[in-house]
């Protein structure tokens, strides 16, 4: 079941369509990072504006290593002694869409930590978009009958899994700049 829910969903992300599917968080809107018409497509979907820019998931830290110019080192002990999913901000991604890019230049990019997403980002082979599935400025769904019919009627596949996670709540987000700074932007 999983086998098949992996390969219909990079089917999907490979011609630049919209996936809704479960992550290490909340129920997550997703396309290929790097396919900027796929991006924006999310953006038209939840409604949002692009200067609000969306999270990135990869499958492990080797990946992360290709799309950031670099990885502050504490950022490696924050990811190996978070005890819950933490999504990080890094300074100079590369290799992503540019539309997912803020002004600043940043990137928000979390190592997935449950088992479905790091095999579907290993085997699609590039980071997936991963945004609440709400519209823009709405609540955060905490489970999936709670998803806006809308959201479910303008993404080209629905993985057909349950949640195997016990939390609905956003990652913690910090900011890790190159100069040594950090910022908590959501506990």
């Amino acid at each position: 079941m999983v086998k098949e829910e992996i390969a219909a969903a990079i089917d999907i992300l490979k011609k630049g369509g919209i996936i809704l599917y479960p992550t290490d968080t909340v129920w997550g809107i997703g396309c290929d990072a790097t396919n900027k018409s796929a991006v924006e497509k999310i953006y038209q979907l939840k409604r949002r504006s692009d200067k609000k820019t969306m999270i990135c998931l990869v499958s492990n830290q080797l990946m992360l290593e290709q799309y950031v110019e670099k990885v502050p080192e504490p950022a490696y002990d924050i990811m190996d002694l978070s005890e819950r999913p933490v999504t990080i901000i890094y300074d100079n991604p590369k290799g992503v869409a540019q539309n997912l890019i803020a002004e600043d230049n940043t990137l928000a990019i979390r190592v997935a930590s449950d088992q479905f997403c790091q095999r579907l980002i290993q085997n699609f082979k590039k980071p997936i978009v991963s945004t609440s599935a709400n519209i823009g400025g709405e609540a955060t769904p905490g489970k999936f009958s709670e998803i806006s019919d809308l959201i479910l009627k303008g993404v080209d596949y629905v993985v057909n899994l349950e949640s195997k996670t016990t939390n609905s709540l956003p990652s913690s987000i910090i900011k890790l700049g190159n100069d040594g700074t950090v910022k908590i932007i959501r506990k």
